[in-house]
């Protein structure tokens, strides 16, 4: 048995390739896109190791080419879900009583597998299945990846550091264990990054798993899956169930032995958990630990000092970089009225030059949204907007799935700053802007921070610093996440750890030692060199 104590290599963001036309990455990545595209996966259940064929099988399409199988998956029912659990539960002691050092090298080494020989298979997959652009696959399915495996390892690591003081004759030490019994995990579609993270999280803190990733991400989740069984990862610890929500919700989340859930998905579908999980409290053998991050309603203040070249650059890689599929992208704008006409101009000017389609065609900006059901509801808006009194589209409004979800990038402009396109999700290539009178700056504060339930992400542009300073102030509780004089996507592990509170989640930011810290459950033991033979105090010895 070792008894060095081992230093955990320090972890850096992971560099990104930039795809440029001639460099070897792009010529490699193109490659892996054409064999990915003609070939047909067998997706099966994986359970304590082992593949699972089920009855049921449904097909992984590329959003940008509907028509177009990628794979065949199997869709766990409730007898696999239930032998997930058993599974997890099997492999649990074990799991926990490794020795930290190797159930961090596994981790490590599945960052190493991903960013080196299994780089384009995870962004090719990304690219085909979940319609991302070779940029936003890199910066997700890449960068993003590697960072969390490596970064959890080193929070957990300086988790394990963190240890109580001791007084003489007294030594106090605190033991990290895992939850008591499983952690439920599911993933959304939009970052491969963070239907990994999902599970490998609890993970790397000793707890077993039962994953059910996303229908519309699963080539690349089934791919990382993989990944961590060459680095080495043990049977039984995650299982990977493809299946319906309803069914997990039922046989998962109820289960007495459920001590955990991690999730990304729609505000929606946690509150409802929250309350499954509720009326079942008096039936769990502990207290779940509920961690989510859910939905987002993100705005870009504009103040009159801002400059506007740079506003609107950002406004439109805010809005529209995949689709606007990301629960941080640029939603809602409000513009002061003396910079509108300039920043409007130049909006319109630089959304016309974005080129939506396949994007193995590099030279486009945007791919399909996901899916039929995303693709009707981001439409539904926008017509809308088209048919209301209060609304202007100045840019886009057109779609067409007839080959691909293709919905082009869409400007709204409403005289209403409570206009429904100004306070729901819509989570597609949608900007709304509200143009505010330079003397309502204060009621338009009010606006920000009150017209949407949300508090995920958003950013303010100014050049004053007097403005800044006021504006960071007055909007503190609207945002978990904000950018002054950028564009409020982009989080990056270490830099800048992602969460939002109100109905954008628990906050509890991913990548980060407060997301690393509520997947342990702490035993504090003290041991007293010299204990007492005494039973009276000292003040007990006169009147």
């Amino acid at each position: 048995m070792s008894n060095g104590i081992f230093k955990i290599p320090t972890p850096k963001n992971e560099p990104g390739n930039t795809y440029a036309p001639g460099t070897k990455e792009r010529e490699t990545l193109k490659a892996e896109l054409k064999r990915q595209s003609d070939i047909v996966v067998d997706i099966p259940v994986i359970i304590n190791g082992e593949n699972i064929k089920t009855d049921t099988v449904k097909q992984v399409v590329m959003p940008h080419d509907h028509k177009h199988v990628l794979a065949n998956y199997s869709q766990a029912g409730e007898k696999e879900l239930r032998e997930s659990i058993e599974a997890a539960m099997a492999a649990k002691e074990a799991w926990a009583n490794m020795p930290w050092e190797h159930r961090a090298s596994i981790f490590l080494k599945a960052a190493d597998l991903i960013s080196g020989p299994y780089r384009d298979l995870i962004n090719a997959s990304t690219m085909l299945g979940q319609s991302k652009t070779a940029y936003q696959s890199e910066i997700d399915a890449a960068q993003e990846l590697v960072d969390f495996l490596r970064y959890d390892v080193d929070c957990a690591n300086q988790i394990y550091q963190i240890q109580p003081s001791s007084a003489k004759n007294i030594w106090n030490r605190t033991d990290y264990r895992p939850l008591d019994g499983f952690v439920l995990a599911i993933s959304p579609f939009n970052f491969t990054s963070i239907g990994a993270n999902l599970p490998v999280a609890p993970a790397i803190m000793g707890n077993v798993v039962v994953w059910k990733p996303a229908t519309t991400s699963l080539l690349s989740n089934y791919y990382f899956m993989r990944v961590l069984e060459e680095a080495g990862l043990p049977k039984g610890v995650i299982n990977f169930v493809p299946s319906r929500g309803s069914q997990v919700s039922e046989v998962v989340l109820t289960d007495p032995r459920m001590s955990g859930f991690h999730f990304t998905g729609s505000t929606s579908t946690f509150q409802t958990i929250w309350k499954t999980v509720g009326e079942n409290i008096a039936n769990y053998q502990s207290y779940p630990r509920l961690i989510g991050e859910t939905g987002g309603k993100d705005f870009v203040f504009v103040h009159e000092t801002a400059q506007v070249d740079k506003v609107v650059a950002n406004l439109v890689r805010g809005a529209f970089e995949y689709q606007g599929q990301k629960c941080s992208a640029a939603s809602r704008a409000y513009i002061p009225a003396s910079l509108w006409e300039e920043v409007k101009s130049g909006l319109v000017e630089e959304t016309a030059k974005l080129k939506v389609g396949d994007i193995q065609d590099f030279r486009n900006f945007m791919g399909a949204v996901i899916d039929k059901a995303a693709f009707d509801s981001i439409t539904s808006y926008i017509d809308f907007a088209a048919a209301s009194e209060e609304a202007e589209i100045i840019a886009g409004g057109t779609y067409d799935d007839s080959v691909g979800y293709f919905v082009q990038p869409t400007i709204i402009v409403t005289t209403n700053p409570n206009f429904k396109t100004m306070v729901e999700e819509i989570f597609g290539p949608v900007l709304t802007i509200y143009v505010y009178e330079n003397d309502k700056l204060e009621e338009t504060l009010e606006a920000v921070d009150t017209a949407s339930i949300y508090a995920l992400t958003g950013a303010i542009f100014a050049q004053d610093r007097e403005a800044i300073i006021h504006l960071e102030r007055r909007l503190s509780g609207a945002a978990g996440n904000f950018y002054i004089n950028d564009k409020p996507t982009g989080a990056m592990i270490d830099q800048q750890p992602f969460g939002g509170s109100r109905g954008s989640g628990t906050n509890d930011k991913a990548g980060s030692v407060f997301n690393m810290v509520r997947w342990t459950s702490p035993r504090v033991i003290k041991e007293n060199f010299a204990p007492t033979a005494e039973v009276a105090y000292p003040f007990m010895d006169a009147e």
